[in-house]
């Protein structure tokens, strides 16, 4: 379904991405993880449209994405979360999952069937009896379900979550861990950043580790975090 090639991001003479290359296959639940730094929000924000690779080829089901803005990236079905949620806050929840309903797609949409979209993403997150809160009245626990609901109301091929369980409570990570395994099961296929190795463990199929912007080690969760290497960047050489 995607393919990465050799792509790299410089700014200036630093390079956050260095020729890093994957694959991900629909259906697939895909983990990157990596230290603050590593490069993991540039690699969604390059596949996203939001920034520009220096280098190297993004493939979407045969499709250079490579350049193209971000409204563009969503109409051919890749949605993303973004680490630091920012809903409407002046809205409704259900107007701010309306917005990623109406405006997800270059082909016209009726209310009506944006309504649905947004019925069934409520329903998949669990924020239903919310529906008429604000934006900015919602905690952050329920922020983050609406980022989600936002997203799936585009009804992706593809959705990139950026640490959609950081800042949570324990009960509120089980609840997001759900929600993942949901969309999973409708079909979708999810690309998820994630310092939270439980998580990883639980819901992925596949990791990639980033260091400074290359890749580290790839492979099953289990063999990702008894890795010597991936255990090294996360805390450091034991002393010898």
């Amino acid at each position: 379904m995607l393919e990465v090639r050799g792509v790299t991001k410089r700014y200036g003479g630093l390079s956050a991405i260095s020729d890093l290359s994957f694959d991900l296959h629909k259906g697939e639940v895909f983990g990157v993880i990596g230290p603050n730094g590593a490069g993991k929000t540039t690699l969604l924000n390059l596949m996203t449209g939001y920034s520009s690779p220096s280098a190297g080829s993004i493939k979407f089901e045969g499709e250079e994405l490579a350049g193209q803005p971000p409204y563009a990236v969503c109409h051919k079905g890749i949605a993303r979360t973004f680490q630091v949620v920012r809903p409407f806050g002046e809205m409704t929840v259900d107007d701010n999952i309306m917005t990623g309903a109406l405006f997800s797609s270059g082909k016209y949409i009726s209310a009506a069937g944006a309504r649905r979209r947004v019925d069934e993403a409520l329903d998949l997150v669990g924020l239903k009896e919310r529906r008429a809160a604000l934006g900015g009245e919602l905690t952050i626990g329920e922020k983050k379900k609406l980022e989600l609901a936002r997203a799936l109301a585009t009804q992706p091929k593809l959705l990139l979550l950026d640490e959609v369980m950081s800042g949570l409570t324990g009960a509120e990570i089980d609840g997001i861990m759900d929600v993942v395994e949901r969309v999973a099961d409708h079909g979708v296929t999810i690309l998820m950043i994630e310092h939270l190795v439980g998580v990883i463990l639980a819901l992925t199929d596949r990791v990639l580790v980033l260091n400074f912007g290359r890749e580290l080690f790839q492979g099953t969760p289990e063999d990702v975090v008894a890795h010597p290497a991936v255990i090294e960047s996360y805390l450091g050489r034991a002393p010898e």
